[in-house]
């Protein structure tokens, strides 16, 4: 039997591309290989983003934009630091979305950290300690209970760490597949840094530097 071969209109190019800003090319490979089918060519993107990401992740990040972003008419603020590879990349218009979302995002979701490796230990053992302490509670086995302490904490970094939460504009991504978008399509490394956020009557308030990247 032959392989069908299925035919991908510009329309159908064009609505992945908007949907995840992926080059061209990779839009019509991606919905061939789909077979037209538009989310099933929305994940295989995605899986290629998180792979470039992968690759470039030790690459180094010297130039980006600080960027600040004021919601809820000037109640919360946010103070954002973005690095990539290039003052090029830096200054496309792509970059500077994702900065302006990300900065959007802080605001919205009040992330206290940029990364799971970021976590303070006192952090995790504090929470670890307090799902333990509810989950012997029920009166479960020991193998269950860490089971279900292990399930609460991926629900806890995805909580308090920004790269874990889901995107505030597409809750189908998280905010680490939406930066892994743009590299593979600017061709760069790309991270968070830091950022502060501030919200008018709190006590103090949240400021996260993510960690240099561990060497082998």
């Amino acid at each position: 039997m032959g392989t069908s071969t299925v035919n991908i209109s510009a329309a159908q190019v064009k609505e992945l591309r908007e949907k995840t800003g992926a080059p061209i090319m990779d839009c019509k490979q991606a919905l061939t290989e789909a077979k037209g089918d538009l989310e099933n060519a929305v994940v295989l993107l995605r899986k290629r983003g998180i792979a470039v990401a992968a690759k470039k992740a030790a690459r180094a990040t010297s130039e980006g934009s600080v960027t600040s972003y004021i919601h809820a008419g000037g109640k919360i603020g946010v103070l954002l630091e973005v690095n990539c590879e290039s003052d090029f990349v830096a200054r496309t218009e792509d970059f500077r979305e994702l900065v302006h979302d990300i900065a959007m995002h802080i605001a919205a979701s009040d992330p206290r950290f940029i990364r799971k490796e970021d976590v303070t230990a006192e952090a995790f053992e504090r929470e670890k300690d307090i799902y333990r302490t509810q989950a012997k509670a029920t009166g479960k086995p020991a193998n269950v209970v860490e089971k279900i302490v292990e399930g609460k904490m991926g629900k806890f970094y995805e909580e308090v760490c920004l790269y874990e939460q889901p995107f505030i504009k597409d809750q189908t991504v998280t905010v680490l597949q939406l930066i892994a978008s743009k590299i593979g399509k600017l061709g760069e490394n790309i991270s968070v840094r830091r950022f502060a956020r501030f919200k008018v009557g709190d006590v103090g308030e949240t400021i996260a530097i993510s960690k240099p990247e561990a060497k082998e």
